[in-house]
């Protein structure tokens, strides 16, 4: 994938909210004049994948609780310079739950939710912002869910309780599709 096709997953996203609707305007204009957006390097922004991980029946969430921000959230991480963000976003949910990937499946191909978030400085860059293409995947509830490093705990969460683990404006827009 080149950026050029994350430019048609956008034009084919329909947001529900006003506030994602705002930034995927913001991410089209700033994917069309970064060839480097998928670079972690590229400051102040740069794209991220990310995944909404749910069980086969819809009714539960994994979430992870992130080592280094100490709080709750969806697996994702950054593209490293890889331009196709699907398979980041796939990749990051294999490396963060410790499932293997033949276990992961797309529910469809387009974007489920796209957020811009900001990053606090730290030992790794500046302060900076995420702009985080996520994607709607299924696993099997009942697998294992070791984690990594990078997360003190995964959980399956039953969806209308994910609030009680992240109640940001971010999640609450993903629980409410």
């Amino acid at each position: 994938m080149h950026r050029r096709e994350l430019l048609q997953l956008l034009a084919r996203h329909r947001p529900r909210f006003m506030d994602e609707a705002a930034f995927v305007t913001r991410a089209r204009a700033f994917i069309e004049l970064h060839p480097d957006c998928f670079e972690r390097d590229l400051w102040p922004d740069h794209v991220t994948g990310s995944a909404w991980v749910v069980s086969p029946d819809s009714s539960r969430i994994l979430l992870m609780l992130h080592r280094k921000h100490g709080k709750w959230f969806q697996p994702g991480g950054h593209a490293d310079g890889n331009g196709d963000i699907v398979a980041v976003a796939l990749r990051e949910t294999a490396e963060e739950s410790g499932i293997d990937l033949r276990y992961i499946g797309l529910v469809d191909g387009g974007i489920f939710d796209l957020d811009i978030h900001r990053i606090p400085a730290g030992p790794h860059g500046p302060e900076h912002e995420h702009i985080d293409v996520r994607f709607l995947v299924e696993i099997d509830d009942h697998l294992p869910v070791p984690g990594n490093d990078e997360s003190h705990q995964m959980l399956w969460v039953p969806l209308r309780e994910v609030t009680r683990f992240n109640n940001s404006r971010s999640t609450l827009r993903m629980v409410e599709q």
